[in-house]
């Protein structure tokens, strides 16, 4: 039995994905467009026929509902019955929709599963994203009931709040600019009498007086000779060799082992379409806490991470950079993060090294 799973990670919260799962209007917007069956409740007809994958058009019913996490719906393409399950769990920076279809009744060809999947990939990475970075934009409010669709922005007070303490930093910075400048060019117009007014201290008596003083003293020799310090200076060498102990290079402690490196190991622990979820413990054989640490890892081409669990990270192009508190003596750290990658079929890391040496397990 073949079946379809693909996985994306959405920077929206689950009801705004749930919305633009569930409306008829939406779903025309990224998928296909979609007619209510007059007289049956709780069931589309989706116009695929002509899709990459399809063959006819899909008659789509709802068998369970659970607001805004899950979505169950039986599917009847021309006699070919699949089950499609679409699950909503939230995330730190969004949601992770998962969605996937199994054939109950009928099955698909080779070549018509393999663009089925690529035209739900698309939907899912390119389409929907921007339908729900639409709705984020407008704030749409689609009504049962009312007519169309309605826009409204309760955000537009906080953009303003946000320009108008822009524009007040940016006037204070031009006053305190404005304050500086006059300040200087009042200290470079100012006249030249401080400078004159401490020339007449010089000129007084008391002040001429102290030179000459100075002078007759330093040109009339020293009423002292030195005639008797060479004998000082002499007798001291004779002395300070008996004062020096011998035994000073008996006491240098020796230098302790340095403790041996860290070690790391890479895993994935899951994979799924369009991305994985690696791991990498890291551990500890010295008998002191490692406070210093660093795990770099570096992905494939087209990848990026979305969550990390166990460590503080960051990224600079392919590399991601891993860091977080001691690794106790004896003892190891977990580092879990979901990877999202461009491809259907995900690629593992190129490399990993922890503090410049390499992970075991790529």
């Amino acid at each position: 039995m073949i079946e379809i799973d693909a996985h994306v990670d959405l920077s929206h919260p689950p009801d705004r994905v749930w919305l633009a799962l569930t409306d008829r209007e939406l779903i025309g917007r990224w998928f296909a467009e979609a007619d209510m069956v007059e007289g049956v409740p709780d069931r589309l007809l989706l116009h695929t026929a002509g899709l990459p994958g399809f063959d006819a058009n899909v008659e789509v019913e709802v068998i369970e509902r659970q607001v805004p996490e899950l979505l169950e719906l039986r599917c009847d393409e021309a006699g070919r019955l699949t089950e499609l399950t679409c699950v909503v769990t939230p995330t730190t920076q969004g949601c992770r929709l998962g969605v996937r279809e199994v054939p109950t009744h009928g099955s698909w060809s080779a070549e018509q599963h393999g663009p089925r999947e690529q035209q739900l990939r698309q939907a899912l990475t390119v389409r929907l994203p921007a339908i729900l970075d639409w709705l984020a934009f407008q704030q749409v409010d689609l009504r049962r009931g009312e007519a169309g669709m309605t826009a409204e922005l309760p955000l537009i007070g906080g953009v303003g709040a946000a320009r108008a303490r822009r524009r007040r930093r940016t006037v204070v910075t031009a006053l305190v600019g404005v304050v500086l400048v006059a300040g200087l060019v009042a200290w470079m117009t100012l006249p030249g009498g401080s400078k004159q007014a401490a020339a007449p201290v010089s000129s007084s008596p008391t002040a001429t007086s102290e030179p000459t003083a100075a002078t007759a003293t330093s040109t009339t020799p020293p009423k002292a000779t030195s005639s008797a310090r060479p004998s000082r200076t002499a007798a001291s060498p004779t002395t300070s060799p008996s004062r020096t102990p011998t035994a000073k290079p008996s006491r240098t402690p020796t230098a302790a082992p340095p403790p041996p490196p860290l070690t790391a190991r890479y895993d994935t622990d899951s994979s799924r379409l369009f991305g994985y979820t690696g791991k990498v413990v890291v551990n500890n054989p010295g008998r002191a806490p490692a406070d210093q640490w660093s795990v770099v890892v570096t992905l494939a081409e087209g990848s990026s991470v979305d969550e990390v669990e166990g460590a503080e990270w960051r990224q600079d192009d392919r590399a991601i950079t891993f860091s977080g508190p001691a690794v106790p003596a004896g003892g190891s750290r977990t580092i879990r993060f979901d990877v999202r990658d461009g491809r259907p079929k995900a690629r593992e890391p190129v490399g990993c090294t922890v503090d410049g040496n390499p992970c075991a397990g790529l």
